[in-house]
């Protein structure tokens, strides 16, 4: 019997811890992030974590890579259909990158695989879930509350400068929250840009919260990798069903009711975050 090469047992190993369930949950994320537009950490990470087990740092760190690779396809499209808002993303990214380089610096500098750093993420994460769920629910009302305010006061839109400083300190807050749970820059980032920016197309104003997410993700993910926090078979497999899964997502968004599936969403999001903060 023929003894194999070192790189020959690497490279079987590689194959043998393929999972086929990870593309499959890689597809149906895919499609849901197609169909609704949000971002695929709200659903991916908790995923990972409740449905296969994974650690959370590590679902985290893989996640990122994985929202990094596909959002970039989307910020290729709204880029090119004009879609993207330049300033605001540097705005974003002058506060995001500085707090994601510090959350990966103390990342770095703690016991990751201590009950206490999994429970911080956890908690974090299955809030975020809670808080994601509200606002695909309740955003038209919200933005609409605000608006009557601003009018109450005589004033449609706040000052060039505090809109800045606002922004600025948004970005601060996305990049704390991504790089320690994957979430925030999807429902949440565009809620807050949409009261920011009331002027703004709705368009506009997701893909410049998409193009601000690709150096975000990239930067955390990178980061994650860095410190050994990255399992690269099972970002494959995400990416073999989720490629897919979007574009196929994409197509059904135009023949079903997005508000229907938004709020099958948000009710799967408030389970999955409950069980997160209880579990």
């Amino acid at each position: 019997m023929p003894v194999r090469r070192p790189a020959e047992i690497e490279a079987v190993s590689s194959l043998a811890s393929f999972q086929p369930l990870y593309s499959l949950s890689g597809l149906v994320v895919g499609m849901l992030v197609g169909i609704t537009g949000v971002g695929g950490g709200s659903l991916m990470t908790p995923l990972l974590v409740l449905l296969f087990g994974v650690h959370p740092v590590t679902a985290v760190g893989t996640d990122l890579l994985y929202a990094a690779i596909t959002k970039t396809a989307g910020t290729a499209v709204h880029g090119r259909h004009g879609r993207v808002n330049w300033k605001i993303v540097a705005t974003l990214a002058a506060g995001s990158v500085p707090a994601a380089l510090l959350m990966l610096w103390i990342m770095a500098g703690v016991d990751r695989s201590s009950v206490s750093v999994a429970h911080t993420i956890t908690l974090s994460l299955g809030c975020l879930l809670l808080l994601t769920a509200t606002m695909l629910v309740f955003r038209g009302q919200v933005l609409a509350m605000l608006a009557a305010a601003r009018q109450r006061r005589g004033r449609d839109t706040m000052s060039p400068r505090t809109v800045g400083a606002l922004t600025l300190l948004l970005g601060l807050v996305l990049g704390v929250l991504v790089t320690l749970t994957s979430v925030g820059a999807g429902a949440l980032g565009v809620t807050v840009l949409l009261v920011l920016y009331p002027r703004l197309d709705v368009r506009e104003i997701v893909g410049s919260d998409i193009a601000h997410a690709v150096p975000l993700t990239l930067i955390g993910g990178m980061g994650y990798w860095a410190i050994g926090e990255i399992d690269w078979m099972m970002l494959f497999a995400l990416l073999v069903g989720s490629i897919p899964g979007i574009v196929v997502g994409s197509l059904l968004a135009l023949r079903l009711h997005e508000r229907v599936i938004r709020m099958f969403l948000a009710v799967i999001l408030v389970v999955v975050g409950w069980k997160l903060i209880s579990g």
